[in-house]
C-alpha cells in the first residue's frame, strides 16, 4: 500500500519483509526520481521523503509501483560487525529463568546466531537486530526503566538491541557493549545500517 504520509513524505507499508523494504530503499538511493530526498525502510514499510517544492506525488507514486513490480537487484554484500559483550546485566538471570535456561546458556545462544540489522529507529543509533533464536524470546518488562545505561544489551521478543546512549526504556539487558553506536562526526554517524549483519562475541 502506497499512501501520502504528511505534506513531505510517502510511506509504503504492508510489505513482505525488511529485506524488501531494504532492497526498495537502496533502489531509490541509488536513482532517486525527482523530488525524493531520502529512503527510509523500516521493519515492512519504507518512508520516502520528499522536497514538498518539487516532488509530485503521482509521477513518484507511479514511479515506486513500477519499482515494487520489478525483480529486486542483488545487494551488495552486507557488513558483518563482531561486537564484545560483557554477559553480567541485570535481567540475566531472569532472562535465564523465563527460558528455562541457565545463565550460561543464555549467554552461548545469543552469541551463536547472525543477527540482521531489521531497521533503526527510536534514538539514534539503535538498531533493531533479529531474529533471536525461539528459546531466547522473552517479553519486555512490565515496566520499563526510566534509565538504561549507554552500551546495555538487550533482548525482547525475536529482537536484540544495544542502546546508544543511557535512555529511557523496557529491554531486559543481558550485557554491556563498549562499541560506539553512534557518533554525529562519522560518515556515516551510525554504526549499524539496515541490512548489516551482526554477531557478538562474549567478552
Amino acid at each position: 500500500m502506497i499512501r501520502p504520509f504528511g505534506e513531505a513524505a510517502i510511506l509504503v507499508d504492508e510489505l513482505a519483509s525488511p529485506e524488501i523494504a531494504q532492497a526498495l530503499a537502496a533502489s531509490i538511493r541509488a536513482d532517486p526520481p525527482p523530488g525524493v530526498l531520502e529512503a527510509v525502510p523500516g521493519l515492512a514499510s519504507l518512508l520516502v521523503e520528499l522536497d514538498p517544492l518539487t516532488a509530485e506525488h503521482e509521477r513518484i507514486t507511479a514511479e515506486l509501483q513500477r519499482r515494487m513490480a520489478a525483480p529486486a537487484r542483488p545487494q551488495a554484500p552486507a557488513r558483518l560487525h563482531t561486537i564484545a559483550v560483557t554477559y553480567e546485566g541485570p535481567d540475566l538471570e531472569e532472562v535465564a529463568a523465563l527460558c528455562g535456561l541457565a545463565p550460561p546458556e543464555v549467554v552461548a545462544l545469543h552469541a551463536s546466531v547472525e543477527l540482521r540489522v531489521l531497521f533503526c529507529g527510536f534514538a539514534p543509533g539503535f538498531a533493531y537486530l533479529g531474529d533471536l533464536p525461539p528459546a531466547l524470546r522473552v517479553d519486555r518488562l512490565t515496566t520499563p526503566r526510566t534509565r538504561t545505561p549507554a552500551g546495555s544489551v538487550a533482548v525482547a521478543g525475536s529482537m536484540s538491541a544495544i542502546y546508544p546512549a543511557e535512555l529511557p526504556g523496557g529491554w531486559r539487558v543481558i550485557g554491556h557493549a563498549e562499541a560506539s553506536l553512534f557518533d554525529p562526526r562519522r560518515d556515516p554517524p551510525a554504526l549499524l545500517l539496515p541490512g548489516d549483519r551482526v554477531r557478538f562475541e562474549p567478552a
